[in-house]
């Protein structure tokens, strides 16, 4: 019983917070501009942003409008797996979204594939840069990732789950006229690996805060 409150203040207001928050929002910052240069890119989208987009067609609202909408209702996901949501969780459900309505149509475009291509190298490497600094921070993991651990709860591997998780939501996003493409399988293969790159570079030295891990899309 003693634990609790102590935990709680952990979530809420864990050391070194000023540092964490900038780290953490510069993350979100990046991931956000990667998602907006797959869509300039248009060669196909990650596929959390395959559903996104689909879901953008059907309703008429903005691709980042529609990531702030899913955030908030898979948060209301958590409650049965009775997961604790961080600063950094209710950040991500709404600055990736602002984001990449703030920043996509401003990206130039280009009719020629090798500045498409460029689109895609920049966008995994910004998105692993931002999930970086964003799980870094240690400031709660995503919406996405939580409902893939929430899942993992339940006797499913993380792996499993997330492999699960990603290939329903692309399924429907396709259904719903979501673009995908060879910048979807450079993500799904490319993320990895990038993410697992600028993970320790980015950690916050002499960190003991338990980190886990957040969404890259």
């Amino acid at each position: 019983m003693t634990d609790r409150p102590a935990t709680w203040r952990t979530t809420l207001l864990p050391p070194r917070l000023p540092e964490r928050l900038l780290r953490c929002i510069a993350g979100l910052f990046m991931f956000g501009l990667g998602i907006s240069m797959f869509l300039r890119a248009d060669l196909g989208l990650a596929p959390w942003d395959v559903l996104h987009q689909g879901l953008s067609h059907k309703t008429g609202l903005s691709v980042g409008v529609v990531i702030e909408i899913v955030g908030v209702l898979l948060l209301l996901l958590w409650i049965p797996f009775r997961l604790r949501p961080g600063i950094g969780t209710i950040l991500n459900a709404f600055e990736i979204g602002f984001v990449v309505d703030l920043v996509a149509h401003r990206l130039p475009h280009s009719p020629h594939l090798v500045a498409r291509l460029a689109y895609v190298l920049g966008g995994i490497v910004s998105v692993g840069i931002g999930s970086g600094l964003y799980i870094g921070s240690g400031l709660g993991t995503g919406p996405r990732d939580g409902l893939m651990i929430g899942i993992s709860q339940r006797g499913v591997s993380i792996r499993v789950a997330r492999t699960m998780v990603e290939v329903v939501v692309m399924i429907v996003g396709i259904a719903l006229g979501g673009s995908v493409g060879i910048g979807t399988v450079a993500f799904m293969f490319g993320i990895g690996p990038v993410v697992q790159f600028f993970l320790p570079k980015l950690h916050m030295r002499h960190d003991s805060l338990v980190v886990t891990a957040a969404h890259s899309g």
